[in-house]
């Protein structure tokens, strides 16, 4: 089978394609043929080894997979040999086949396509699990979605209107804008001309927002956070500007404000029977239309390093998914 490798750290142009054996199943485990993957941000981060956990080279980024159960391994009954299902793994997913801990497959409901099941745990499961559990939003709350054109920036935009909040969508460029518009954001925001806290108090009225989401880091989030309201949320996403931000805790004391921590892989691994409700919740929601993953470009295996350079430069909305 072919699988992209990272053999030394490094940028995505590092990355080969090369033809590896096929993997074997042990007992609790299950092979199942890769049909598409997501590419998300983690996994320039992962081959580069600067994320959270570090695998030694050579491995297969990508944690998303979409495919078909080919074989299971003993003791493992709940998927079986032609079931469709998502994979949720921290790497190994740029390859035609993966082999997983049974127990990390969700199956995908008929009405959902591989392509859409594939651009759906990172994003959408952090993002449902950042509003649902961590900020605890209210109908009627005001969301603030900085990087609103990106994956989990789209996720934030659609789950936030399904939720009754009324979104604001903050973004860099007036094409990336009319996205976050048509993907039915009520306020637009450019922040790359407009002061992020001034617009942000104009357009509430100087209530400031209720939640923050925050995958951007940088420079925004300290003035993210001085937009709030009061008993405002932030939630931690990630760090896609490249800097981690040192944050005045007083402002915090102020405004009552919190700033919560969003670290869904670690959720899934500890509370894992909350996680499969919300991605049952979340196939749901596709399979009746009332969220859509925005999906950028669906490009062959072999071009993952283009498709992970693209996502690097900021030139995908929404999700790019790699397709075998």
């Amino acid at each position: 089978m072919k699988a992209v490798l990272c053999k030394v750290f490094g940028p995505p142009e590092k990355l080969v394609l090369e033809e590896v054996p096929s993997p074997s199943v042990s007992a609790g485990q299950a092979l199942v043929d890769v049909k598409a993957c997501g590419v998300n941000f983690p996994d320039t981060l992962i081959i580069e080894g600067k994320y959270q956990f570090r695998p030694e080279p050579p491995f297969s980024p990508g944690g998303e997979v979409a495919g078909v159960v080919a074989e299971v391994g003993a003791g493992v009954t709940h998927v079986k040999p032609g079931d469709r299902v998502v994979a949720l793994m921290p790497w190994g997913g740029y390859a035609e086949r993966i082999v997983t801990d049974a127990t990390r497959l969700i199956p995908i409901p008929d009405g959902v396509t591989f392509v859409q099941a594939a651009a759906t745990p990172t994003t959408y499961g952090t993002t449902y699990y950042a509003l649902e559990d961590r900020a605890q939003m209210k109908k009627g709350e005001t969301l603030l979605v900085l990087g609103a054109a990106g994956g989990v920036g789209i996720a934030a935009v659609q789950l936030g209107k399904l939720m009754g909040a009324r979104v604001i969508a903050a973004a860099s460029s007036p094409e990336k804008l009319e996205t976050c518009k048509r993907e039915g954001a009520d306020l637009l925001l450019d922040y790359s001309k407009e002061d992020l806290k001034e617009r942000v108090k104009a357009l509430t009225n100087g209530a400031g927002a209720d939640v923050v989401y925050d995958p951007v880091g940088g420079k925004y989030s300290e003035a993210a956070l001085r937009a709030t309201a009061w008993n405002g949320r932030l939630l931690v996403i990630g760090f896609a500007a490249g800097e981690i931000p040192k944050i005045p805790l007083n402002l915090t004391l102020l405004k009552g404000a919190s700033i919560m921590g969003v670290f869904w892989g670690q959720f899934t691994m500890r509370e894992p029977a909350r996680a499969l409700a919300q991605f049952t919740q979340l196939f749901e929601w596709i399979r009746d239309g009332k969220i859509t993953p925005h999906v950028h470009a669906t490009p062959p295996l072999a071009e993952a390093p283009a498709a992970m350079r693209t996502l690097l430069d900021r030139k995908v909305q929404g999700k790019i998914v790699l397709v075998t």
